[in-house]
């Protein structure tokens, strides 16, 4: 045998020769010399006899019967390798060929990239037209710079290529890519000038099929010279891509923001609903309030007068007559006092039933604020999609207008049996929103896996093959809640394995539905246990009220009934496309069985072949109930109505007005006292009803009309000051009352704490019911000049950031033992002191939060550069603390943490792009040095005014949204000879005034501001560049007739306003109603003032004017 094999190889040796032209009998003495052999077509059945040529460098083998790579071990020298067309399965054999720089592989029958890890000078690598999957074992090539894998299956590129920064050329072309985000990580390939995904060679990629695709990866790789085999390397070219990207961010960017201002217009009309309910409860809370301290007062002074001079809490001398009248009351005020403290405990009964009141209030608000923005929230991201797919991926909300709309409604309801849902109280099912998403991606999938069906089943019938179609619900989960991200996921990518791992005994199949309540009975029943087992007290049918529908378009294909014991898998099911079992045979079925006509039809679905389910639609629903569910718009109507019409006898409260009246009239019945609208010496002694300042520790103004504290300098020994139910708005008089423990000030119109200073040795502090908004503002004061605050109430104020006032406060007076009327616990302080630590800029905050990037990525995205850099620099290394890395730090996203005020970023002169979005900032401090700044987002802070950023004359975006702005400084703009995008919506702006010299704003977004003269318009004339404005809620819509028309004809270079795209119909329209007039608003433009009284002569000869529309 080994004979055989030895003459066998020998044959092999001398063929080898004989190819290349040597002698086989001096191969031995001649072989050195050689340093290129190549052999094609027959004759080399393995690689044999190399060791006779230690000095080759180069090696072919093309079309032979070679199964394996073996025989390279002699081969140190080589550089070439070529075994092509032959019959390879694995990568092996390699190891000691560490010279190699070029190695061709293609034309086989290779599975794996694998074992190249030891040929770091690897510059060419083919292995085309093989059975590779995945793009794997290439980390170690750094000196790559020419890959070849087309003709292949591979669908993903993921990060596979992060490694190869030196890859000059890549050919992918005749794989199963079909996604836009996948040739987005070829980015991160700086070197790249030669792509090719469609070679003419090869089967088309499926994502050379979708729209824009050429467009699309030349925006993302800018730097190509050559793509799917033609010269792209004229300038012309990538700009036109830059052109078409930027057009459409800027077009997504208007559609985003306007969803962002509907869903504010729905969450403001929800917060008017909310206070005009609360308005009765409040109402009653103030009137209980007033009362119940009156009834103190009285009480206090009760038991000051019985008690005499022994009370140090009290007064000193008093005069025959009170001592007269408390010897009368001496036997009467048992029984008083007793009255007394029984109304009190009726009046805090009331205060704490309609306090509940405005809790429920309260709770259904965010219930529905909560629903609002999870049905608005699926919106922006399916945008994004939309945006980062270039279109492929698209969806529509649908009308009644609509056909596609109907269809689906019908088929809900036809789907819907009132039966099944009767045991939870279920009687209907209301259609919110209906979605149509068309994702080109996953229909073309679809179509070809369905058009492949029919070849194979060779079907000529249509009516048989249109059966095989129907529309299923999807059934999800239901142990998991359906999560925005993971229904996104299956409507961009469709249904992947993943999707259904956590199902039991169905991991391979897809479970869909055809009725209503296979889908959704087995998610109710999950919740009603779950809820059961947590002892919740909130309404069981809020808990499953609202739902999601994804309706699929699927292809069965063959289909059988399940079998009883068999589990549903491919395997068990080898020739069919898809399993079904009816209801009646669904064990764990929830409904029940009865004799109803669409339970017959009712079938649970598997289906194995993912790619024909395609998502359709995706249904937003409300079950009606039998309970009615709460709601801002339905509960407390009636209060509103029956307020309106001033007939509480009907009105759902009416029983408890009435028993807040017998409370009030219950006895003692406190007769009202003359109110004072001022103090002076006088007053102050007879209300503590002594002649002595110094003996004056406690005294009470509750309930008079005053607005200053005058003349209490004296009061040295003041220990107790109630101030309640008065006219105050500032708090500035109390200053040198430096004893002071005690003072209620609620139910005032305190708006400013400024001037509150000295109080060392305040314990108690009430300012409950008053206008106090920036808490960032207060909570300094205080923290400044109350340094032994024990208690503090600060319910019910207009605060600016109520949801994290209370860690704010708890966490920055570190005294507090009770706030709002709520113990502090030591872990509700330990929490504190965290958020506190967190709301600062420290050089740890500073690193974690920043990249160093030098350029923006080329993503097709609306966000802020700062949010896209740093989101990419948290998958790689991060930077660390060193004497330059400030310098190196480009962007900066510090967005909700929760800041007030910017600090330490002196040393960051390079800083292109920052976010502070979310934060608690009053002022635009803290940037003077960053004045390279590119873009800046302040959205959703306290900022009042634009300042201080004169000098950033590199800005080409600014975003201070959802803001108190009211203007800016004089100037801010002019020098900002970049900027092209600026948003202010949502603030306090009157004018735009300052605006005439930014001559290269192309976006202006000033929605929801205070603009109402038409003057204003004319300060944006002059900008030519300007394309996209977004007006809407400002007075000036409702102010000037035919707004729209009136803007066009006044900024012809307009593309869009108020995010409706501009049609030529409307521009016509525009120079036909506003041409040739001549109007006060044109004259006030070119005389610069409005002041007509002055003007005594107008010449306005050859002006085109056609008609006069002044007086």
């Amino acid at each position: 045998m080994i004979e055989s094999e030895n003459l066998n190889q020998e044959e092999i040796i001398k063929e080898l020769c004989l190819c290349n032209g040597l002698s086989y009998e001096m191969v031995g003495q001649e072989g050195s010399d050689t340093s290129k052999l190549e052999m094609f077509f027959l004759g080399y059945p393995r690689i044999v006899g190399l060791s006779l040529f230690p000095n080759l460098t180069s090696l072919t083998i093309v079309a032979q019967d070679i199964k394996e790579i073996s025989g390279l071990e002699p081969c140190l020298q080589l550089k070439e390798l070529w075994i092509a067309e032959c019959c390879i399965e694995k990568i092996e054999g390699l190891q000691e060929c560490r010279n190699l720089e070029k190695l061709y592989l293609y034309f086989n029958n290779i599975s794996k990239i694998e074992n190249l890890d030891k040929l770091i000078k690897l510059k060419v690598l083919w292995l085309n037209h093989n059975t590779i999957k995945n793009i794997e074992g290439l980390q170690t090539l750094k000196n790559l710079k020419d890959l070849n894998l087309a003709g292949n299956l591979i669908n993903s590129i993921g990060r596979c290529l992060d490694s190869n920064e030196q890859l000059e050329r890549l050919n992918l072309s005749g794989n199963q890519i079909c996604s836009f985000k996948e040739l987005t990580n070829l980015t991160r390939l700086p070197c790249l000038k030669d792509l090719c995904l469609n070679d003419p060679q090869y089967k088309t990629n499926p994502v050379c099929l979708l729209c824009n695709y050429s467009t699309h990866v030349l925006y993302h790789l800018p730097c190509l010279q050559r793509f799917d085999t033609l010269d792209v390397s004229a300038k012309q070219i990538k700009e036109l891509a830059d052109t078409t990207a930027m057009k459409k961010i800027m077009y997504y960017n208007m559609r985003i923001k306007t969803l962002q201002r509907h869903l504010k217009e729905d969450l403001e009309k929800l917060n008017d609903r909310k206070c005009k309910l609360q308005k009765l409860p409040e109402e009653r809370v103030k009137l209980f309030s007033f009362v119940k301290k009156t009834l103190e007062r009285e009480l206090a002074e009760l038991k000051g007068s019985g008690k005499g001079h022994s009370d140090g809490s009290n007064n000193s001398k008093v005069t025959d007559p009170e001592t007269l009248k408390s010897c009368e009351t001496v036997t009467e005020e048992p029984s008083l006092q007793q009255k007394i403290l029984t109304k009190l405990n009726a009046l805090n009964e009331r205060v704490t039933f309609w306090n509940k009141k405005l809790d429920e209030i309260e709770a259904i608000y965010h219930i529905e604020v909560k629903q609002k923005k999870k049905s608005h929230g699926l919106l922006i991201p399916l945008l994004l999609i939309e945006l980062e797919t270039v279109g492929n991926f698209h969806f529509e909300e649908g009308t009644r207008s609509d056909d596609w709309f109907n269809f689906c409604y019908e088929l809900i309801l036809s789907r819907f049996c009132a039966w099944d849902f009767r045991t939870y109280g279920i009687t209907g099912i209301k259609v919110k929103r209906i979605i149509k998403v068309n994702n080109r991606i996953l229909r073309l999938k679809f179509e070809k896996k369905f058009q492949k069906f029919l070849e194979n089943e060779d079907m000529h019938d249509s009516e048989s093959y249109r059966r095989m179609l129907e529309c299923l619900f999807y059934v999800f989960d239901p142990e998991v809640s359906v999560k925005k991200k993971h229904l996104l996921q299956i409507l961009e990518k469709g249904f992947k394995d993943s999707e259904t791992s956590k199902l039991p005994l169905k991991k391979e199949a897809i479970i869909l539905s055809n009725s209503l309540s296979i889908s959704e009975c087995p998610r109710i029943e999950f919740l009603q246990q779950k809820h059961k087992d947590e002892k919740k007290n909130s309404l069981k049918h809020e808990l499953f009220r609202h739902g999601i529908l994804l309706i699929t378009k699927v292809f069965l294909g063959q289909s059988v009934q399940a079998h009883e014991k068999e589990s549903i898998s491919q395997s068990n099911y080898p020739m069919v496309n898809s399993v079904f079992i009816p209801r009646k045979y669904l064990l764990n079925s929830v409904m029940g069985q009865r004799n109803c006509d669409c339970s017959v039809r009712q079938c649970k679905w598997f289906v194995f072949d993912h790619d024909l389910v395609l998502p359709e639609y995706v249904v937003e629903f409300e079950y009606i109930t039998m309970v009615k569910a709460p709601s801002l718009f339905s509960v407390f109507n009636n209060v509103i109505l029956e307020e309106s019409k001033k007939n509480p006898e009907v009105s759902v409260f009416s029983k408890d007005l009435k028993f807040d009246d017998e409370v009030i009239k219950m006895e003692p019945r406190i007769k009202a006292r003359p109110k004072l609208i001022s103090l002076d010496d006088k007053t102050i002694l007879s209300l503590a009803k002594t002649s002595v300042y110094s003996h004056i520790v406690s005294l009470n103004l509750h309930g008079n009309s005053l607005s200053k504290l005058r003349d209490l300098s004296k009061l040295t020994g003041l220990r107790k000051l109630n101030i309640s139910f008065n006219e105050f708005t500032c708090l500035d008089d109390v200053y040198h009352l430096y004893n002071l423990e005690y003072l209620d000030a609620s139910h005032n119109h305190v708006i400013t704490l400024e001037g509150f200073r000295g109080l060392m040795k305040l314990k108690h502090l009430d300012l409950s019911w008053n206008q106090l908004k920036k808490s960032g503002d207060e909570i300094n004061m205080l923290c400044k000049h109350i340094t032994s605050l024990l208690t503090l109430d600060i319910q019910h104020n207009p605060w600016q950031k109520p949801a994290t006032l209370r860690l704010s406060v708890i966490g920055r007076l570190k005294t507090l033992t009770h706030l709002n009327g709520v113990f502090i616990s030591e872990e509700e302080a330990t929490a504190a002191m965290k958020f506190i630590a967190g709301t600062r800029i420290t050089q740890l905050s500073l690193l974690r939060h920043s990249s160093t990037k030098e350029e923006r990525p080329r993503i097709l995205s609306i966000w802020p550069s700062a949010k896209i850099l740093t989101q990419i620099s948290k998958l790689g290394p991060h930077l660390h603390p060193s004497g330059n890395c400030y310098l190196k730090i480009t962007a900066l996203n510090l967005d909700g943490q929760h800041l007030f005020e910017i600090t330490n970023l002196e040393k960051l002169e390079n800083l292109k792009w920052a976010s502070f979005s979310n934060n608690n900032l009053t002022k635009m401090e803290g940037l003077e040095s960053c004045i390279n700044l590119e873009e800046l987002t302040l959205d959703g802070n306290c900022i009042s005014k634009i300042e201080g950023i004169s000098k950033m004359t590199k800005l080409t975006r600014l975003s201070i949204n959802n803001n108190l702005l009211t203007g800016w400084e004089e100037h801010t703009f002019d020098n900002m000879l970049h900027l092209h995008s600026l948003s202010l919506e949502n603030n306090r702006i009157t004018s735009l005034s300052g605006l005439q010299k930014s001559f290269t704003l192309v976006e202006l977004y000033i929605s929801n501001n205070y603009i109402a003269v038409n003057q204003e318009m004319h300060n944006l004339k002059g900008l030519c560049n300007l394309v996209i404005l977004d007006m809407c809620g400002n007075i000036i819509i409702w102010n000037q007739e035919n707004y729209r028309l009136f803007v066009i004809f006044h900024l012809p270079e307009l593309k869009a306003l108020d995010g409706i795209p501009i049609e030529p119909p409307e521009t016509d329209s525009a120079k036909d109603l506003f041409g040739g007039r001549l109007t006060s608003d044109m004259i006030a433009e070119r005389q610069g003032h409005s002041n007509f009284k002055q003007m005594q002569e107008l010449n306005w000869t050859s002006s085109s004017i056609s008609c006069i529309y002044f007086v």
